[in-house]
Protein backbone atom coordinates (compact mmCIF):
# COMPACT_ATOMS: atom_id res chain seq x y z
CA UNK A 1 0.00 0.00 0.00
CA UNK A 2 1.75 3.37 -1.08
CA UNK A 3 1.31 5.96 0.71
CA UNK A 4 -0.86 9.00 -0.46
CA UNK A 5 0.73 12.31 -1.02
CA UNK A 6 -0.42 15.36 1.30
CA UNK A 7 -0.66 18.43 -0.35
CA UNK A 8 -1.63 21.96 0.81
CA UNK A 9 -2.63 24.57 -0.37
CA UNK A 10 -2.23 28.11 1.35
CA UNK A 11 -5.28 30.63 0.42
CA UNK A 12 -4.59 34.00 0.87
CA UNK A 13 -6.72 36.58 3.56
CA UNK A 14 -7.83 38.98 0.77
CA UNK A 15 -8.19 41.50 3.57
CA UNK A 16 -4.71 41.60 4.67
CA UNK A 17 -2.32 43.47 2.39
CA UNK A 18 -0.56 42.42 -0.19
CA UNK A 19 3.42 41.08 0.26
CA UNK A 20 6.10 42.89 -2.30
CA UNK A 21 7.24 40.71 -4.69
CA UNK A 22 11.41 39.32 -3.87
CA UNK A 23 12.64 41.93 -6.31
CA UNK A 24 10.63 44.85 -4.90
CA UNK A 25 12.52 44.51 -1.00
CA UNK A 26 14.45 47.16 0.32
CA UNK A 27 17.58 46.12 1.93
CA UNK A 28 17.29 46.86 5.34
CA UNK A 29 20.14 47.02 7.95
CA UNK A 30 19.50 43.62 10.27
CA UNK A 31 21.31 45.56 13.14
CA UNK A 32 24.50 43.24 12.51
CA UNK A 33 26.28 44.99 10.49
CA UNK A 34 28.94 43.21 7.98
CA UNK A 35 28.44 40.45 11.03
CA UNK A 36 27.41 37.02 10.21
CA UNK A 37 23.95 36.13 11.17
CA UNK A 38 24.24 33.82 14.30
CA UNK A 39 22.00 30.86 12.64
CA UNK A 40 24.09 30.84 9.82
CA UNK A 41 26.21 27.29 9.70
CA UNK A 42 28.69 26.71 7.53
CA UNK A 43 28.79 24.74 3.90
CA UNK A 44 30.59 21.95 6.48
CA UNK A 45 27.86 21.79 8.90
CA UNK A 46 25.21 22.52 6.21
CA UNK A 47 26.56 19.15 4.56
CA UNK A 48 26.31 17.43 8.10
CA UNK A 49 22.40 18.34 8.80
CA UNK A 50 21.86 17.38 5.43
CA UNK A 51 22.99 13.68 5.72
CA UNK A 52 21.19 13.47 9.11
CA UNK A 53 18.33 14.82 7.27
CA UNK A 54 19.16 11.63 5.31
CA UNK A 55 18.56 9.73 7.64
CA UNK A 56 14.78 9.53 7.80
CA UNK A 57 14.94 10.31 11.77
CA UNK A 58 11.27 10.20 13.20
CA UNK A 59 9.61 13.78 14.74
CA UNK A 60 10.08 11.97 17.76
CA UNK A 61 13.04 11.39 17.60
CA UNK A 62 14.10 14.79 16.79
CA UNK A 63 12.17 16.25 19.26
CA UNK A 64 14.24 14.11 21.97
CA UNK A 65 17.22 15.47 20.65
CA UNK A 66 16.16 18.82 21.22
CA UNK A 67 15.25 18.47 24.59
CA UNK A 68 18.55 16.70 25.32
CA UNK A 69 20.72 19.70 23.57
CA UNK A 70 18.86 22.11 25.54
CA UNK A 71 19.12 20.14 28.59
CA UNK A 72 23.13 19.82 28.28
CA UNK A 73 22.96 23.42 26.90
CA UNK A 74 24.00 23.24 23.53
CA UNK A 75 22.79 26.16 21.14
CA UNK A 76 21.29 24.26 18.33
CA UNK A 77 19.45 26.34 15.29
CA UNK A 78 17.12 23.35 14.57
CA UNK A 79 16.24 19.53 16.05
CA UNK A 80 18.94 18.56 13.26
CA UNK A 81 21.25 20.79 14.55
CA UNK A 82 20.62 19.34 18.02
CA UNK A 83 21.11 15.76 16.59
CA UNK A 84 24.59 17.00 14.80
CA UNK A 85 25.75 19.23 18.17
CA UNK A 86 25.29 15.84 20.57
CA UNK A 87 27.21 13.42 17.79
CA UNK A 88 29.89 16.25 17.99
CA UNK A 89 30.03 16.33 21.61
CA UNK A 90 30.03 12.55 21.95
CA UNK A 91 26.57 11.86 22.85
CA UNK A 92 24.19 9.15 21.52
CA UNK A 93 20.88 11.18 21.37
CA UNK A 94 19.06 8.16 20.85
CA UNK A 95 20.68 6.29 23.95
CA UNK A 96 18.76 4.20 26.74
CA UNK A 97 20.60 6.63 29.63
CA UNK A 98 19.72 9.79 27.55
CA UNK A 99 16.12 8.92 27.50
CA UNK A 100 16.10 7.80 31.32
CA UNK A 101 17.48 11.32 32.16
CA UNK A 102 14.71 12.95 30.69
CA UNK A 103 12.20 11.39 31.81
CA UNK A 104 13.79 11.32 35.22
CA UNK A 105 13.74 15.10 35.58
CA UNK A 106 12.01 15.98 38.49
CA UNK A 107 8.66 18.19 37.62
CA UNK A 108 7.53 21.07 39.07
CA UNK A 109 5.36 19.82 41.90
CA UNK A 110 7.48 17.22 43.33
CA UNK A 111 8.72 17.55 47.31
CA UNK A 112 11.18 15.58 48.86
CA UNK A 113 11.74 15.31 52.78
CA UNK A 114 15.17 15.15 54.08
CA UNK A 115 16.43 13.20 56.93
CA UNK A 116 16.26 16.55 59.30
CA UNK A 117 12.99 17.24 58.11
CA UNK A 118 13.71 20.08 55.59
CA UNK A 119 11.53 21.06 52.62
CA UNK A 120 13.61 20.41 49.13
CA UNK A 121 12.02 22.80 46.01
CA UNK A 122 12.27 21.42 42.61
CA UNK A 123 15.46 21.29 41.26
CA UNK A 124 16.12 24.49 38.59
CA UNK A 125 17.62 23.48 35.31
CA UNK A 126 20.30 25.96 34.29
CA UNK A 127 19.08 27.49 31.02
CA UNK A 128 22.01 28.80 28.56
CA UNK A 129 22.28 32.46 28.62
CA UNK A 130 21.76 33.48 25.37
CA UNK A 131 20.02 31.23 22.70
CA UNK A 132 18.83 32.20 19.69
CA UNK A 133 15.20 30.72 18.71
CA UNK A 134 15.12 28.28 16.15
CA UNK A 135 14.17 29.78 12.39
CA UNK A 136 9.96 28.66 12.08
CA UNK A 137 9.65 25.64 9.62
CA UNK A 138 7.46 26.72 6.51
CA UNK A 139 4.59 25.04 5.32
CA UNK A 140 6.29 23.02 2.44
CA UNK A 141 8.85 21.71 4.64
CA UNK A 142 6.00 20.97 7.69
CA UNK A 143 4.75 19.07 5.05
CA UNK A 144 7.81 17.19 3.58
CA UNK A 145 8.34 15.92 7.31
CA UNK A 146 4.52 14.92 8.20
CA UNK A 147 5.02 12.78 4.48
CA UNK A 148 8.61 11.23 5.86
CA UNK A 149 6.77 10.27 9.49
CA UNK A 150 3.55 8.50 7.23
CA UNK A 151 6.01 6.68 5.23
CA UNK A 152 8.03 5.73 7.73
CA UNK A 153 5.22 4.74 9.52
CA UNK A 154 4.46 2.38 6.77
CA UNK A 155 7.97 1.12 6.14
CA UNK A 156 7.48 -0.29 9.79
CA UNK A 157 4.24 -1.82 9.38
CA UNK A 158 5.15 -3.46 6.47
CA UNK A 159 8.06 -5.02 8.00
CA UNK A 160 6.27 -6.06 10.94
CA UNK A 161 3.72 -7.56 8.77
CA UNK A 162 6.69 -9.31 6.42
CA UNK A 163 8.08 -10.78 9.85
CA UNK A 164 4.58 -11.80 11.16
CA UNK A 165 4.20 -13.75 7.38
CA UNK A 166 7.33 -15.02 7.99
CA UNK A 167 6.89 -16.58 11.47
CA UNK A 168 3.64 -17.35 10.59
CA UNK A 169 5.32 -19.53 7.38
CA UNK A 170 7.92 -20.65 9.18
CA UNK A 171 6.09 -22.13 12.35
CA UNK A 172 2.74 -22.85 11.05
CA UNK A 173 2.21 -23.20 7.81
CA UNK A 174 5.21 -25.55 6.47
CA UNK A 175 4.84 -27.57 9.23
CA UNK A 176 1.21 -27.87 8.24
CA UNK A 177 2.24 -28.68 4.45
CA UNK A 178 4.56 -31.05 6.10
CA UNK A 179 2.01 -33.08 7.68
CA UNK A 180 -0.25 -32.77 5.36
CA UNK A 181 2.13 -34.24 2.57
CA UNK A 182 2.64 -37.32 5.03
CA UNK A 183 -1.63 -37.65 5.67
CA UNK A 184 -2.07 -37.34 1.31
CA UNK A 185 1.05 -38.48 0.23
CA UNK A 186 3.14 -40.99 2.31
CA UNK A 187 0.81 -42.63 5.04
CA UNK A 188 0.17 -46.19 4.28
CA UNK A 189 -3.30 -46.93 4.12
CA UNK A 190 -4.66 -48.78 7.27
CA UNK A 191 -7.90 -51.00 7.73
CA UNK A 192 -9.90 -50.94 10.87
CA UNK A 193 -12.00 -53.74 12.28
CA UNK A 194 -14.84 -52.72 14.59
CA UNK A 195 -16.70 -55.29 17.04
CA UNK A 196 -18.41 -55.04 20.62
CA UNK A 197 -19.58 -57.59 22.96
CA UNK A 198 -21.35 -57.66 26.02
CA UNK A 199 -20.35 -59.98 29.47
CA UNK A 200 -23.50 -61.22 31.10
CA UNK A 201 -24.17 -63.48 33.83
CA UNK A 202 -26.62 -66.42 35.01
CA UNK A 203 -29.80 -65.27 36.73
CA UNK A 204 -29.02 -65.33 40.36
CA UNK A 205 -31.41 -65.63 43.25
CA UNK A 206 -29.48 -66.30 45.90
CA UNK A 207 -27.79 -62.78 46.68
CA UNK A 208 -30.45 -61.21 48.74
CA UNK A 209 -32.62 -58.08 48.15
CA UNK A 210 -29.86 -55.83 47.24
CA UNK A 211 -27.65 -58.88 44.91
CA UNK A 212 -31.16 -59.16 42.78
CA UNK A 213 -31.57 -55.65 42.31
CA UNK A 214 -28.20 -55.68 40.94
CA UNK A 215 -28.24 -58.85 39.16
CA UNK A 216 -29.06 -58.67 35.21
CA UNK A 217 -27.40 -55.22 35.19
CA UNK A 218 -24.22 -53.60 33.78
CA UNK A 219 -22.79 -53.13 37.14
CA UNK A 220 -23.30 -56.71 38.12
CA UNK A 221 -20.40 -57.58 35.45
CA UNK A 222 -18.60 -53.99 35.44
CA UNK A 223 -15.75 -55.23 37.14
CA UNK A 224 -15.68 -58.39 34.85
CA UNK A 225 -15.71 -55.86 31.95
CA UNK A 226 -12.71 -53.51 33.21
CA UNK A 227 -10.83 -56.91 33.71
CA UNK A 228 -10.97 -58.35 30.35
CA UNK A 229 -10.64 -54.37 28.80
CA UNK A 230 -7.00 -54.52 31.00
CA UNK A 231 -6.12 -57.91 29.61
CA UNK A 232 -6.84 -56.86 25.79
CA UNK A 233 -4.10 -53.84 26.49
CA UNK A 234 -2.06 -55.60 28.69
CA UNK A 235 1.18 -57.41 26.89
CA UNK A 236 0.44 -60.47 27.96
CA UNK A 237 -2.68 -60.27 25.07
CA UNK A 238 0.05 -58.59 22.64
CA UNK A 239 2.21 -61.96 23.35
CA UNK A 240 -0.33 -64.18 22.48
CA UNK A 241 -1.25 -62.57 19.43
CA UNK A 242 2.47 -62.05 18.25
CA UNK A 243 3.17 -66.17 19.05
CA UNK A 244 -0.66 -66.79 17.37
CA UNK A 245 -1.23 -64.81 13.90
CA UNK A 246 2.82 -62.90 14.07
CA UNK A 247 1.74 -58.72 15.29
CA UNK A 248 5.29 -57.94 14.96
CA UNK A 249 6.15 -59.56 11.50
CA UNK A 250 3.04 -57.80 10.29
CA UNK A 251 3.88 -54.42 11.37
CA UNK A 252 7.48 -54.77 10.35
CA UNK A 253 7.21 -54.86 6.52
CA UNK A 254 8.82 -52.84 4.31
CA UNK A 255 6.07 -51.22 2.37
CA UNK A 256 4.70 -49.56 5.75
CA UNK A 257 5.70 -46.57 5.80
CA UNK A 258 8.38 -45.84 8.15
CA UNK A 259 6.47 -43.76 10.94
CA UNK A 260 4.11 -46.28 11.41
CA UNK A 261 6.91 -49.70 10.38
CA UNK A 262 8.38 -51.59 13.37
CA UNK A 263 11.81 -52.50 13.24
CA UNK A 264 12.97 -56.07 12.76
CA UNK A 265 15.20 -55.70 15.79
CA UNK A 266 12.57 -53.86 17.83
CA UNK A 267 11.84 -54.31 21.46
CA UNK A 268 8.94 -55.71 23.62
CA UNK A 269 8.06 -52.24 24.29
CA UNK A 270 8.48 -50.60 21.08
CA UNK A 271 5.96 -53.40 19.83
CA UNK A 272 3.79 -53.04 23.08
CA UNK A 273 3.24 -49.16 22.31
CA UNK A 274 2.58 -50.18 18.66
CA UNK A 275 -0.25 -52.56 19.75
CA UNK A 276 -1.54 -49.85 22.15
CA UNK A 277 -2.06 -47.21 19.40
CA UNK A 278 -3.19 -49.85 17.05
CA UNK A 279 -5.80 -51.96 19.30
CA UNK A 280 -8.42 -49.15 20.59
CA UNK A 281 -10.94 -50.67 23.43
CA UNK A 282 -13.62 -49.03 25.27
CA UNK A 283 -15.86 -49.83 28.20
CA UNK A 284 -19.35 -47.87 27.71
CA UNK A 285 -20.48 -48.23 31.86
CA UNK A 286 -24.06 -47.13 31.56
CA UNK A 287 -24.34 -49.52 28.66
CA UNK A 288 -21.73 -52.37 29.93
CA UNK A 289 -20.66 -52.72 26.47
CA UNK A 290 -17.34 -52.98 25.71
CA UNK A 291 -15.84 -51.83 21.50
CA UNK A 292 -13.01 -52.96 20.03
CA UNK A 293 -11.13 -51.94 17.41
CA UNK A 294 -8.17 -53.49 15.69
CA UNK A 295 -6.00 -51.63 13.06
CA UNK A 296 -4.00 -53.63 10.46
CA UNK A 297 -2.63 -52.81 7.21
CA UNK A 298 -4.34 -55.37 5.58
CA UNK A 299 -8.49 -55.96 5.82
CA UNK A 300 -8.50 -59.54 6.50
CA UNK A 301 -5.26 -59.37 9.16
CA UNK A 302 -6.89 -56.75 11.19
CA UNK A 303 -10.39 -59.33 11.07
CA UNK A 304 -7.89 -62.13 12.02
CA UNK A 305 -6.53 -59.93 15.01
CA UNK A 306 -10.09 -59.20 16.47
CA UNK A 307 -11.57 -62.36 16.14
CA UNK A 308 -8.27 -63.85 18.20
CA UNK A 309 -8.80 -60.97 20.87
CA UNK A 310 -12.06 -61.68 21.25
CA UNK A 311 -11.18 -65.69 21.71
CA UNK A 312 -8.48 -64.67 24.30
CA UNK A 313 -11.22 -62.28 26.02
CA UNK A 314 -14.14 -65.11 25.88
CA UNK A 315 -11.49 -67.44 27.67
CA UNK A 316 -10.17 -64.99 29.97
CA UNK A 317 -14.22 -64.52 31.11
CA UNK A 318 -14.76 -68.01 31.32
CA UNK A 319 -11.59 -68.16 33.77
CA UNK A 320 -12.60 -65.32 36.27
CA UNK A 321 -15.57 -67.49 38.06
CA UNK A 322 -13.85 -70.58 37.57
CA UNK A 323 -12.32 -70.54 41.49
CA UNK A 324 -14.92 -69.38 43.06
CA UNK A 325 -17.39 -72.58 41.39
CA UNK A 326 -14.44 -75.05 42.02
CA UNK A 327 -14.03 -73.91 45.58
CA UNK A 328 -18.08 -74.10 46.11
CA UNK A 329 -18.24 -77.46 44.39
CA UNK A 330 -15.48 -79.07 45.98
CA UNK A 331 -16.89 -77.58 49.22
CA UNK A 332 -20.17 -79.44 49.17
CA UNK A 333 -18.04 -82.57 47.24
CA UNK A 334 -15.76 -83.33 50.16
CA UNK A 335 -19.28 -83.14 52.67
CA UNK A 336 -20.85 -85.63 50.49
CA UNK A 337 -17.69 -87.58 50.56
CA UNK A 338 -17.39 -87.52 54.19
CA UNK A 339 -20.81 -88.27 55.02
CA UNK A 340 -21.38 -91.25 52.10
CA UNK A 341 -18.03 -92.64 53.90
CA UNK A 342 -19.30 -92.66 57.49
CA UNK A 343 -22.81 -94.11 56.38
CA UNK A 344 -20.93 -97.27 54.59
CA UNK A 345 -18.72 -97.24 58.26
CA UNK A 346 -22.13 -97.68 60.03
CA UNK A 347 -23.70 -100.55 57.98
CA UNK A 348 -20.77 -102.33 58.31
CA UNK A 349 -20.71 -101.89 61.97
CA UNK A 350 -24.23 -102.89 62.18
CA UNK A 351 -23.48 -105.95 60.01
CA UNK A 352 -20.30 -107.16 61.92
CA UNK A 353 -22.88 -107.15 65.34
CA UNK A 354 -25.17 -109.36 63.60
CA UNK A 355 -22.50 -111.52 62.21
CA UNK A 356 -21.22 -111.64 65.86
CA UNK A 357 -24.07 -112.13 68.41
CA UNK A 358 -25.73 -114.16 65.91
CA UNK A 359 -28.98 -112.13 65.67
CA UNK A 360 -30.29 -110.78 62.65
CA UNK A 361 -33.09 -108.71 64.35
CA UNK A 362 -33.13 -108.30 67.82
CA UNK A 363 -36.16 -106.50 68.10
CA UNK A 364 -38.23 -109.32 65.93
CA UNK A 365 -36.40 -112.15 68.36
CA UNK A 366 -37.05 -110.35 71.98
CA UNK A 367 -40.88 -109.91 70.43
CA UNK A 368 -41.27 -113.67 69.40
CA UNK A 369 -39.95 -114.84 73.09
CA UNK A 370 -42.36 -112.86 74.76
CA UNK A 371 -44.76 -113.65 72.94
CA UNK A 372 -44.00 -117.11 73.57
CA UNK A 373 -43.99 -116.23 77.37
CA UNK A 374 -47.21 -114.58 76.90
CA UNK A 375 -48.85 -117.45 75.68
CA UNK A 376 -47.02 -119.99 77.93
CA UNK A 377 -48.53 -117.72 80.75
CA UNK A 378 -51.85 -117.81 79.69
CA UNK A 379 -51.64 -121.68 79.59
CA UNK A 380 -50.35 -121.88 82.89
CA UNK A 381 -53.70 -119.57 84.09
CA UNK A 382 -55.76 -121.82 82.63
CA UNK A 383 -54.17 -125.01 83.65
CA UNK A 384 -54.58 -123.49 87.52
CA UNK A 385 -58.07 -123.35 87.13
CA UNK A 386 -58.38 -126.82 86.40
CA UNK A 387 -56.27 -127.55 89.61
CA UNK A 388 -58.84 -125.50 91.73
CA UNK A 389 -61.69 -127.20 89.74
CA UNK A 390 -60.30 -130.56 90.71
CA UNK A 391 -59.05 -129.44 94.27
CA UNK A 392 -63.05 -128.34 94.66
CA UNK A 393 -64.31 -131.94 94.70
CA UNK A 394 -64.70 -133.94 97.87
CA UNK A 395 -62.93 -136.52 97.04
CA UNK A 396 -60.26 -134.91 93.56
CA UNK A 397 -58.98 -137.74 91.38
CA UNK A 398 -55.37 -137.63 92.74
CA UNK A 399 -53.74 -138.54 89.32
CA UNK A 400 -54.84 -135.86 87.92
CA UNK A 401 -54.08 -133.34 90.63
CA UNK A 402 -51.00 -134.55 90.01
CA UNK A 403 -50.48 -134.29 86.13
CA UNK A 404 -51.88 -130.84 86.23
CA UNK A 405 -49.64 -129.55 89.02
CA UNK A 406 -47.11 -130.91 86.55
CA UNK A 407 -48.23 -129.33 84.05
CA UNK A 408 -48.12 -125.86 85.69
CA UNK A 409 -44.66 -126.45 86.87
CA UNK A 410 -43.48 -127.45 83.34
CA UNK A 411 -45.02 -124.47 82.15
CA UNK A 412 -43.41 -121.90 84.92
CA UNK A 413 -40.05 -123.78 83.99
CA UNK A 414 -40.20 -122.46 81.03
CA UNK A 415 -41.39 -119.53 81.31
CA UNK A 416 -38.01 -118.75 83.59
CA UNK A 417 -36.03 -119.89 80.64
CA UNK A 418 -37.81 -118.15 77.88
CA UNK A 419 -37.00 -115.00 80.82
CA UNK A 420 -33.38 -115.98 81.36
CA UNK A 421 -33.15 -115.94 77.87
CA UNK A 422 -34.27 -112.45 77.48
CA UNK A 423 -31.84 -111.00 80.13
CA UNK A 424 -29.46 -113.90 80.28
CA UNK A 425 -26.64 -115.19 78.02
CA UNK A 426 -26.27 -115.42 74.56
CA UNK A 427 -24.57 -118.49 72.38
CA UNK A 428 -21.50 -115.64 72.24
CA UNK A 429 -21.64 -114.60 75.81
CA UNK A 430 -23.36 -111.52 75.83
CA UNK A 431 -26.74 -111.08 77.02
CA UNK A 432 -30.14 -110.50 74.46
CA UNK A 433 -30.44 -107.26 76.14
CA UNK A 434 -26.97 -105.72 75.22
CA UNK A 435 -26.81 -107.11 72.05
CA UNK A 436 -30.36 -105.60 71.23
CA UNK A 437 -28.59 -101.86 72.91
CA UNK A 438 -25.63 -102.28 70.95
CA UNK A 439 -27.70 -102.73 67.72
CA UNK A 440 -30.23 -100.19 68.71
CA UNK A 441 -27.00 -97.81 68.77
CA UNK A 442 -25.45 -98.97 65.43
CA UNK A 443 -28.83 -98.35 63.68
CA UNK A 444 -29.10 -95.15 65.29
CA UNK A 445 -26.08 -94.20 63.94
CA UNK A 446 -26.93 -95.32 60.67
CA UNK A 447 -30.11 -93.42 60.71
CA UNK A 448 -28.09 -90.14 61.24
CA UNK A 449 -25.52 -90.97 58.37
CA UNK A 450 -28.06 -91.40 55.71
CA UNK A 451 -29.92 -88.07 57.25
CA UNK A 452 -26.47 -86.53 56.84
CA UNK A 453 -25.79 -87.71 53.13
CA UNK A 454 -29.00 -86.81 52.31
CA UNK A 455 -28.47 -83.53 53.52
CA UNK A 456 -25.22 -83.72 51.81
CA UNK A 457 -26.74 -84.44 48.25
CA UNK A 458 -28.90 -81.95 48.70
CA UNK A 459 -25.96 -79.41 49.48
CA UNK A 460 -24.18 -80.60 46.67
CA UNK A 461 -27.20 -80.16 44.42
CA UNK A 462 -27.23 -76.31 45.78
CA UNK A 463 -23.80 -75.65 45.10
CA UNK A 464 -23.77 -77.52 41.61
CA UNK A 465 -26.68 -74.58 40.79
CA UNK A 466 -25.22 -71.65 42.51
CA UNK A 467 -22.22 -72.65 40.81
CA UNK A 468 -24.02 -72.46 37.01
CA UNK A 469 -25.05 -69.22 38.15
CA UNK A 470 -21.71 -68.18 38.71
CA UNK A 471 -20.96 -68.62 35.02
CA UNK A 472 -19.83 -65.44 32.64
CA UNK A 473 -20.91 -65.39 29.61
CA UNK A 474 -19.45 -63.16 26.83
CA UNK A 475 -21.67 -62.08 23.95
CA UNK A 476 -21.01 -60.76 20.45
CA UNK A 477 -23.23 -57.85 19.89
CA UNK A 478 -21.08 -56.96 16.73
CA UNK A 479 -18.93 -59.74 15.28
CA UNK A 480 -15.86 -58.29 13.66
CA UNK A 481 -16.03 -57.83 9.18
CA UNK A 482 -13.19 -56.88 7.36
CA UNK A 483 -13.30 -53.27 5.80
CA UNK A 484 -13.46 -52.86 2.15
CA UNK A 485 -11.82 -49.23 2.06
CA UNK A 486 -9.26 -47.84 4.27
CA UNK A 487 -10.10 -46.46 7.65
CA UNK A 488 -6.71 -44.39 8.10
CA UNK A 489 -5.31 -41.98 8.14
CA UNK A 490 -8.43 -39.62 7.74
CA UNK A 491 -5.94 -36.69 6.02
CA UNK A 492 -8.41 -34.10 6.08
CA UNK A 493 -9.14 -34.25 9.57
CA UNK A 494 -5.28 -34.85 10.67
CA UNK A 495 -3.80 -32.11 8.76
CA UNK A 496 -6.66 -29.92 9.99
CA UNK A 497 -5.77 -31.01 13.33
CA UNK A 498 -1.92 -30.20 12.68
CA UNK A 499 -2.43 -27.07 11.98
CA UNK A 500 -4.46 -25.83 15.18
CA UNK A 501 -1.80 -27.90 17.12
CA UNK A 502 1.02 -25.73 15.30
CA UNK A 503 -1.04 -22.46 15.78
CA UNK A 504 -1.65 -22.80 19.74
CA UNK A 505 2.00 -24.00 20.29
CA UNK A 506 2.79 -20.52 17.85
CA UNK A 507 0.14 -18.49 19.93
CA UNK A 508 1.52 -19.62 23.11
CA UNK A 509 5.10 -19.05 22.24
CA UNK A 510 4.32 -15.83 21.04
CA UNK A 511 2.62 -14.71 24.29
CA UNK A 512 5.38 -15.87 26.52
CA UNK A 513 8.00 -14.01 24.04
CA UNK A 514 5.79 -10.86 24.69
CA UNK A 515 5.42 -11.01 28.34
CA UNK A 516 8.78 -12.00 28.95
CA UNK A 517 9.95 -8.83 26.43
CA UNK A 518 7.74 -6.57 28.45
CA UNK A 519 8.73 -7.85 31.77
CA UNK A 520 12.37 -6.95 30.89
CA UNK A 521 12.21 -3.42 29.03
CA UNK A 522 9.56 -2.60 32.59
Amino acid sequence: MQPKAIRFRIRRDPSAPARPAPEAETEEDDGFGDAPFPTTLSPAEDAEIASIRAEGLSGHQLRTAARIAQRRGFRSTSEFDAVRLLRKAGIDPFARAELVGIAGQPGAAAQATGEQGETHLPRVVPQPSAQVPAAPMGEGERAREILKMQREIVRRRRRALRALIFRLAAFIVLPTVIAGYYFFALATPLYATRSEFLIQQADSKAGGAFGGLLSGTQFATSQDSITVQSFLQSRDAMGRLDADLGFKAHFSQDWIDPIQRLGPDASNEEAYKLYRRNVRIGFDPTEGIVKLEVIAADPQTSQNFSEALIGYAEERVDNLSLRLREDQMQGAREVYEDAEGKLLEAQRRVQTLQEQLGVFDPRSESGAVLSQIATLELQAQEKRLQLEQLLDNARPNQARVEGVRGDISRIETMVSDLRAQLTGTTRDGGSLAAVTGEMRIAEHDLETRQMMLSQALQQLELARIEANRQVRYLSTGVRPIAPDEPTYPRSFENTALAFLIFAGIYLMLSLTVSILREQVSA
